[in-house]
């Protein structure tokens, strides 16, 4: 028995994690721990792992066979009914009656064998479109399936460059505590001096430990932040949250700005790239197609029928019989099932064309808010840099005037504090800045492998 015989599943994206995104097979991935995983490996896992992928690869697949259903009804069916039956006949004689004597007829009885094959041809020859618009139902929300597979794929794909540069964040958050967290011991350390031999008041160490503590609080809640996002990009690559991983750092290019390109041909561009936005326009289509398939239940439909049939019995009277010929069959009453199935299939038309554009002015916010996002991570990375050199500038000078002895400790503590947050701001404002440059190619539907920063 053919498997697929109309091959409706070359329709369908190869695999759960295959599309034009993916240019070589995502489950590959050798998961050997001593190699260093890079953000192509990490992507790949993710598409071949995550539930969300094989969920929509597994719908278009249903999809599919739902084509095939619809192309079956351009084939005739046969059928073969065949019925065994065994009889019993009886035969008596005529009883005789005089005014004598009465004698008794005989009764004989002979079991019969009937063995009766018939085989039955039905072939519909036209319904007026109602065959054609089921089978382009069916053929829409195919498209439609394998367009919100892409989009699930792109989703994903955000998803797991999300996690892994968040890893990477909380772990160069973690760094620049432990760099405020030596900065407050040295800071101590020299109000301890100036303390013990009385150029400081007990006040200053006190302060200067209470910032100590803080530093080193923080350092400790930054390394539980780091060891949380390890587990959270596990877990978004379909594996256990305390999979051991070893991730390959991320290139880090300097942020540039996208001001040069004009928003609204961005929003022109999302409108026929996105995914999302195309499998919407294809399930409209399939409910206009639902619509024509409903209204054609009023119109007869012509059918070829025929049938072959044969009556074998045990007596020697075995009898053939066939019919050939034409079938019409006009709906005159269907207790209003039409009427209603088709008034269904108008406002589900309705509720399909509202999502349509529902989902279009959608498209039109994610590009509008991921490209000022963009913008203003841009904007935030280079005020960072420069904060961080005056930061760094103004704790070194305020370190030197409190050993000096001209500085008191609230000045140093602060300029501690500025340039930690200062550290921390940049780190923000570069991982921030990469994380919505993808944002900006899935709200603009072309997120794919090309969108990974080259090094």
């Amino acid at each position: 028995m053919l498997d697929d015989p109309f091959s409706t599943t070359r329709q369908v994206s190869p695999s759960p994690g295959k599309s034009h995104l993916a240019l070589e097979d995502p489950c590959r991935l050798n998961k050997d721990t001593d190699h260093a995983w890079t953000m192509v490996d990490v992507i790949d896992q993710a598409l071949c792992s995550n539930p969300q992928t094989r969920q929509a690869w597994a719908n278009a697949r249903f999809q599919a066979g739902q084509v095939g259903i619809a192309k079956s009804a351009y084939l005739p069916t046969v059928t073969l009914n065949t019925s065994v039956s065994r009889s019993m006949n009886s035969a008596s004689s005529s009883l005789q009656i005089t005014s004598i004597s009465s004698g008794g007829g005989g009764a004989s009885s002979q079991p019969i064998n009937r063995f009766t094959p018939v085989v039955s041809l039905n072939y519909l020859l036209y319904n007026f479109g109602g065959r054609e618009a089921q089978l382009e139902s069916a053929q829409k929300t195919l498209e439609a399936s394998n367009w919100t597979h892409d989009a699930t794929l792109q989703t994903v794909m955000f998803a797991a460059i999300q996690a892994y540069y968040q890893v990477f964040a909380t772990q160069a958050a973690a760094e620049a505590a432990l760099v405020s967290e030596k900065a407050g011991n040295e800071a101590l350390n020299a109000a301890q001096k100036r303390y013990e031999v009385g150029a400081a008041a007990l006040a200053d160490a006190l302060q200067a430990k209470t910032a100590f503590a803080q530093a080193k609080l923080n350092r400790q809640k930054t390394e539980g932040d780091a060891r949380v996002a390890v587990g959270s990009l596990a877990n978004a690559l379909g594996l256990e949250a305390d999979y051991r991983l070893n991730i390959a750092p991320p290139f880090l290019p300097k942020p540039d700005a996208e001001q040069d390109t004009l928003v609204h041909g961005l929003i022109e561009e999302a409108k026929t790239l996105r995914p999302d936005l195309a499998a919407a326009e294809a399930t409209v289509k399939a409910a206009e197609a639902n619509v024509k398939a409903a209204e054609a239940g009023h119109l007869p439909s012509i059918s070829l029928i025929g049938n072959y049939g044969y009556n074998h019995t045990s007596l020697p009277s075995d009898t053939q019989s066939w019919t050939m010929g034409m079938q019409i069959s006009v709906p005159l009453f269907t207790g209003f099932n039409t009427t209603y199935q088709i008034r269904s299939a108008e406002e589900q038309l309705e509720v399909k064309r509202a999502n349509y554009d529902q989902l279009e002015q959608s498209v039109s916010l994610d590009v509008w808010r991921a490209y000022q996002l963009l913008n203003t991570a841009h904007e935030s990375f280079k005020s960072s840099e420069d904060l961080v050199a005056s930061a760094f500038q103004s704790e070194r000078v305020a370190m030197g005037r409190y050993k000096a002895g001209a500085g008191n400790i609230i000045d140093l503590l602060n300029a501690q504090s500025s340039h930690a947050n200062a550290r921390l701001q940049l780190i923000q404002a570069q991982y921030t800045w990469l994380t919505q440059k993808a944002q900006l190619a899935q709200a603009l539907g072309r997120l794919d492998f090309s969108s990974i920063p080259a090094r």
